[in-house]
């Protein structure tokens, strides 16, 4: 009986974090929806003041964005997102 108590358990918590895993690998709707203008706000003064649009060529904002994708755990489509509003700003 106590066997089959610990298999379950063993079960249950590599289904839970299996669930975690996947969770955190895709990006939510609603993250994935958010403007560009937003996702730089909400992410880029995490860590540091965010530089105004206009402090950075388009050319320097795309090497940024390479950059900051690594260092802040962005998804592609957020730094192209925000690159792109930070050109439009520029």
């Amino acid at each position: 009986m106590k066997v089959k108590h610990v298999k379950l358990f063993l079960v249950s918590v590599s289904l839970f974090f299996g669930a975690l895993f996947l969770a955190s690998c895709t990006p939510s709707q609603a993250q994935a929806s958010k403007p560009g203008a937003l996702l730089w706000g909400e992410n880029c003064v995490r860590c540091h003041n965010a530089p105004s649009p206009s402090a950075f060529s388009d050319s320097q904002w795309e090497v940024v964005g390479k950059h900051m994708r690594i260092r802040a755990s962005l998804t592609a489509d957020e730094v192209d997102k925000i690159v792109e509003f930070l050109k439009m700003a520029n």
